[in-house]
C-alpha cells in the first residue's frame, strides 16, 4: 500500500514541530499538545515519594478525555482540551 504525502501525523515526526503560521487545524493542534502533556506527565511521575502523584494523575485525566473528544470529533470539545492542555505546565 502505497503511502499518502498528506500524512495528517507527519508535524509529529517534524523537528521543528508546529510553525506558528501554518494553517494546522485543531485536530493537529490537539494531537501535539496531548503528546507534550504526555512527556509533562513522565516527568510528574519521575519525582521521588510520589511528589508529583496528583498532577499526573490530573494530567492524565485530561489527556484521556482529549483522546475522547478526538474519537467522538466533538470539535466543542477539542477546543476546550486543547486550550487546557495549552496551558499545563
Amino acid at each position: 500500500m502505497a503511502s499518502s504525502s498528506n500524512d495528517p501525523l507527519d508535524f509529529i515526526n517534524n523537528s521543528a514541530g508546529i510553525q506558528s503560521g501554518s494553517q494546522a487545524d485543531l485536530v493537529q493542534l490537539l494531537l501535539y499538545e496531548i503528546i507534550r502533556v504526555k512527556e509533562l506527565i513522565t516527568y510528574y511521575d519521575s519525582i521521588p515519594n510520589g511528589g508529583g502523584q496528583l498532577g499526573s494523575s490530573i494530567l492524565n485525566e485530561l489527556v484521556s478525555e482529549a483522546y475522547n473528544s478526538l474519537v467522538n470529533y466533538d470539535t466543542v470539545l477539542m477546543q476546550k482540551y486543547y486550550d487546557l492542555l495549552l496551558n499545563c505546565d
